[in-house]
C-alpha cells in the first residue's frame, strides 16, 4: 500500500531509473519516427506565426504543469495542454511544443528524466494530443449543434489525458513484473499494475482530466470568437496568399502574451499543493512515503543528472520568487526555440500560403 500522510502528485513526469533502461530506449525508437514526421509537417506546413503561436503553446504546456491542484484523496495533478494546442493548431504541433515543453523541464528544472524522456513524450506529447484531436474530430460530426464544438472539446480533452495517465499507470505497472534482483526485489518502480493503475487514473478521472477539459473549452471557445482562423479544422480565412489567417494569428498576439505573463505571475499557486510526487519519490524518503522494507536498486543507485535549478527553485530566494523566475526563464526559452524553428519555415505563409496562392492564380 501507498503509504499515508503528505499530499502528493501524480507520476505524469516519470524520472530517472523508475523505468529499466530498456524500457526508456524502446520509447526513444518510438518516438523517434514521430518526432521526426511531426517537426517535418510543422515545417512544411507553418509559417512565422503561427511558429510564434507554436512557441505561445509551449510556453502555455510548460507554464500550466506548474499549476498543481488537489485531488480526493490527498494527493495533486496538474494539466498538460497538449489537447489545448492539437485544437487550436493541429496534433502534430502539440507534440513538438509539448515535446519541447517536457525537455526544458528535464534539462533544466529536474522535473521528469533523460532516460525517460521519450516515454514522457509518448504519454504527453503523442498520446494525449493525438487521443484528444481525434476524438474531437469525430464527435463534432456526430454531435447535435449548439454545444457540439464545446462538447467536443472537452470530451476530447478528458480522454486524450486520461489515456495517457493510463499509459503512465501501466509503463510503471509492468516494471516489478520485468526486473527484480536475485532476492525477488523490484530494481525499478516496485508497484504492479493493480496498484500503479488505480493510484494515477483515478485522480485523473476524478480532478485532472477535468481540469484539462475544462482550460482547453475556455481558450479554445475564446479564440474561436476571437480569431477562428488559426482554429486547426476551422475554414480558412484566406485571401489567396494565407493572409487571413495570418491577420487572426496577428490579432491575438497581444492576449496570448499577456495570458501567458499572468500565468508565470501566479505559477506559485502550484506550490500551494505540497507534497512528494506519487511514483517520484527520491532514495532518501522512499521506505517513508511508500512503507517498503527496501529501496529498489536502481533508484537508490541510478543515473542522476544535476539539473540547473532543480524543483523550480534558486538558492537564496524565497520559493515563490524562484518559482516565478523559473517560469519566466521557461517562457523565454521556448520562445527562443521556436523563434529559431521559425527561421526554417518559409516567408509569409508558408507551404499553406504558397499552395492557396498557386490555386488562386490557376
Amino acid at each position: 500500500m501507498i503509504a499515508s500522510g503528505d499530499a502528493v502528485t501524480l507520476a505524469m513526469h516519470i524520472p530517472d531509473n523508475y523505468l529499466s533502461p530498456s524500457t526508456g530506449l524502446m520509447f526513444f525508437v518510438i518516438m523517434i519516427p514521430v518526432w521526426g514526421l511531426c517537426l517535418k509537417y510543422v515545417m512544411t506546413h507553418a509559417n512565422h506565426e503561427r511558429m510564434a503561436y507554436l512557441g505561445a503553446g509551449a510556453a502555455f504546456s510548460f507554464l500550466i504543469m506548474m499549476f498543481n491542484v488537489p485531488c480526493p484523496g490527498g494527493t495533486t495533478a496538474h494539466a498538460v495542454g497538449g489537447s489545448l494546442i492539437a485544437i487550436l493548431l493541429g496534433p502534430q504541433y502539440a507534440t513538438i511544443a509539448v515535446s519541447v515543453a517536457l525537455l526544458l523541464q528535464a534539462l533544466l528544472f529536474g522535473d521528469g528524466g533523460l532516460i525517460t524522456f521519450g516515454a514522457n513524450c509518448f504519454n504527453m506529447a503523442f498520446v494525449l494530443p493525438f487521443v484528444a484531436y481525434g476524438l474531437y474530430a469525430a464527435l463534432r460530426k456526430v454531435l447535435a449543434a449548439g454545444w457540439r464544438e464545446r462538447a467536443a472539446t472537452f470530451i476530447g480533452a478528458y480522454v486524450g489525458i486520461t489515456m495517457a495517465a493510463l499509459c503512465v499507470a501501466l509503463e510503471l505497472g509492468v516494471q516489478p513484473a520485468l526486473f527484480r534482483d536475485a532476492a525477488g526485489q523490484a530494481l525499478y518502480f516496485p508497484y504492479p499494475v493493480t496498484v500503479s493503475v488505480p493510484a494515477v487514473l483515478i485522480p485523473h478521472l476524478l480532478m485532472a482530466s477535468i481540469i484539462e477539459g475544462l482550460v482547453t473549452v475556455v481558450v479554445v471557445e475564446f479564440v474561436r470568437r476571437t480569431a477562428p482562423e488559426i482554429v486547426a479544422d476551422s475554414a480558412r480565412v484566406d485571401d489567396g496568399a494565407g493572409r487571413g489567417e495570418a491577420k487572426g494569428l496577428k490579432g491575438l498576439r497581444t492576449p496570448v502574451w499577456i495570458g501567458l505573463g499572468l500565468l508565470a505571475v501566479l505559477s506559485p499557486i502550484g506550490l500551494l499543493a505540497t507534497g512528494t510526487a506519487y511514483g517520484e519519490w527520491g532514495a532518501e524518503e522512499f521506505k517513508a512515503e511508500t512503507g517498503l522494507s527496501y529501496v529498489p536498486e536502481r533508484i537508490a543507485h541510478g543515473f542522476s543528472w544535476n539539473a540547473l535549478l532543480p524543483d523550480y527553485s534558486m538558492q537564496g530566494l524565497p520559493d515563490w520568487v524562484g518559482y516565478i523566475l523559473c517560469a519566466v526563464i521557461g517562457v523565454a526559452v521556448t520562445t527562443i526555440v521556436f523563434r529559431l524553428l521559425a527561421m526554417g519555415v518559409r516567408g509569409g505563409s508558408g507551404s499553406q500560403g504558397v499552395a492557396a496562392a498557386k490555386t488562386a492564380k490557376a
